[in-house]
């Protein structure tokens, strides 16, 4: 094999920021309202990935109730400097703009930016220092003179302005961790818009800036400027993008953009960014946004290029100069639940404080949800997921649930946001268990179907397949053939193209389990496995 494929990290892994410490490379992705905070996967070939650490897990470190969908960790920046790993993030309260009189009027947002350190990647990580709320996608450039500095966009929420303000430098004293001196607006983008995601480097006396542009849809791109000075003027890169695949809308790698680079051990450099992989005849990418690697080129002129010299992202680069190291890999997870953690692949929603919401030692062998609040709250839900990282997959679970009311439900769900979901869930009506389907879907009402009006008592094993845009549920008890629900849904509404005006979407779809109580009591939910099995239809 003289080539591999991207994207190496499938499935909602946006957002890459990759550090090398020796011999080991580390890509730290966004999370968004999904908890545990932020991915850091590590790789020593570039092309196999293991998850290394979620490193924000405690109560002061993130708490992200309240935080509204695809809201929550932003864009993390992973660096090693100084003997530690430094970690940038924010966390997005607030996503909305208000409008008068028909026109855009003040685009009031709340992004904060934490910083914490560690000495080993899958060690214990320090507290959050917050050091400021001015915008979103905070990095930090250490410079080869020993300082330190905080780069970020800032966002301009005044009605008529630009909201995306430039980018901004201000030196961090390590010592303190805090910001001093003024901060300084250093570059302002070209006229693609929407200038985010910065990274700084220096190499060969100049400073380069790596900027995300076009917005993280079709038109995204990575845009690169020089200086001699930190704090500028910058030239803007005389090609244009660096890397785009702009205006495309099929295909293996679309919506490329938000890069990081990183030196190999022969001095080569490689570009981690995201993209996005369309359903085949759809504009929609229900895998979410993803993360790809190949590497680049310095020409003579001291600028930065695609190997091709085109600017595109490359769906099978050859194999980087490094050993090839297939031994790291998650590993495997049959879909049983053990006392003890969470099995790897699973997240839950927003709050950090998950023995409100499940527990695996109540009823060993199994995991025990304690219904909550609405499949659709910002606050307190019981749901428990994996990531979809197929075009294809199916899915079952094994349930065993006694609702007293109807206001009591559980079931196996898919699910990208509280607007946009398909929930096969047991209800009861009267003395009648049943079994319900609740579609949310943009710009329609949510639906339910009752889909069996009398479900015996005992284990239930609910099912569904997803082949491309199709998705099918299906149940049986015991032993009995599966019935299939005879209604096709629609999963490529499961995606960020697919969305009601005015909100953010730049998750992914997630297949889990979930329970509901609104009537406060907390009725108990038991599932004996969730299992997941994929198929690539690309």
């Amino acid at each position: 094999m003289t080539h591999f494929a991207n994207p190496v990290l499938r499935g909602f892994n946006p957002d890459p920021s990759i550090a090398r410490v020796g011999d080991d490379f580390y890509i730290a992705t966004s999370t968004f309202e999904w908890y545990p905070g932020v991915q850091i996967h590590h790789s020593r070939d570039l092309v196999h990935w293991r998850t290394a650490a979620r490193p924000l897990h405690r109560p002061s470190q993130l708490d992200m109730r309240g935080d509204p969908d695809s809201c929550g960790v932003w864009a993390p920046d992973l660096t090693h400097a100084h003997g530690r790993f430094w970690l940038m993030f924010t966390d997005v309260k607030r996503y909305g703009q208000t409008t008068v009189s028909g026109a855009t009027g003040a685009s009031l947002r709340d992004f904060h930016n934490y910083l914490v350190t560690a000495k080993e990647i899958d060690g214990e990580w320090s507290d959050p220092v917050h050091l400021n709320s001015s915008g979103f996608d905070p990095s930090l450039f250490h410079d080869d003179d020993g300082r330190t500095w905080l780069v970020n966009l800032l966002w301009d929420h005044r009605p008529g302005r630009s909201r995306f303000g430039g980018i901004m430098v201000q030196e961090l004293d390590r010592q303190t961790m805090r910001l001093v001196g003024k901060r300084r607006l250093v570059f302002g983008g070209t006229e693609r818009g929407f200038t985010e995601a910065p990274h700084i480097y220096k190499s060969n006396g100049w400073y380069y800036i790596l900027v995300a542009e076009g917005g993280t849809g079709w038109d995204h791109a990575v845009v690169m400027a020089r200086s001699r000075d930190l704090f500028g003027p910058y030239e803007v890169h005389p090609d244009g993008a660096v890397l785009t695949s702009a205006g495309r809308r099929e295909g293996n790698l679309t919506r490329a953009g938000h890069g990081d680079l990183v030196n190999l051990p022969d001095g080569s450099t490689w570009i981690a960014y995201l993209c996005g992989r369309p359903l085949t005849g759809h504009e929609r990418c229900v895998l979410g946004r993803e993360t790809a690697v190949q590497p680049m080129v310095w020409g003579n002129d001291g600028w930065l290029r695609t190997v091709a010299g085109d600017g595109a992202p490359d769906p099978a680069p050859p194999l980087p100069p490094l050993q090839a190291a297939p031994e790291i890999a998650d590993p495997d997870w049959d879909g049983s639940f053990e006392a003890g953690c969470l099995p790897l692949p699973l997240q839950w929603l927003r709050t950090p404080w998950p023995e409100r919401l499940f527990s695996l030692s109540a009823r060993p062998g199994w995991l025990r949800l304690y219904g909550r609040e609405t499949i659709g709250s910002f606050f307190e839900q019981a749901l428990v997921a994996r990531r979809q990282e197929h075009f294809a997959y199916e899915a079952s679970t094994l349930l065993e649930f006694d609702p007293q009311d109807f206001q009591q439900s559980a079931g196996l769900v898919c699910y990208y946001n509280s607007t946009k979901f398909h929930y096969l869930n047991v209800t009861v009506e009267g003395e009648r268990r049943q079994l319900q389907v609740l579609s949310a879907v943009p710009n329609e009402e949510t639906a339910a179907h009752v889909v069996a009006e009398e479900l015996p008592d005992g284990p239930v094993e609910l099912r569904v397949e997803v082949s491309g845009p199709d998705l099918r549920f299906s149940w049986r008890c015991g032993d009995d053939e599966w019935i299939e629900w005879p209604h096709v849904l629609d999963a490529s509404v499961l995606s960020d193209e697919v969305s009601l005006p005015g909100l953010p979407n730049f998750t992914g779809t997630f297949v889990g389990v979930a329970a509901q109580d609104l009537s406060g009591d907390g009725a108990h939910a038991d599932f004996h496995f969730l299992r997941y099995r994929g198929n690539d239809l690309s």
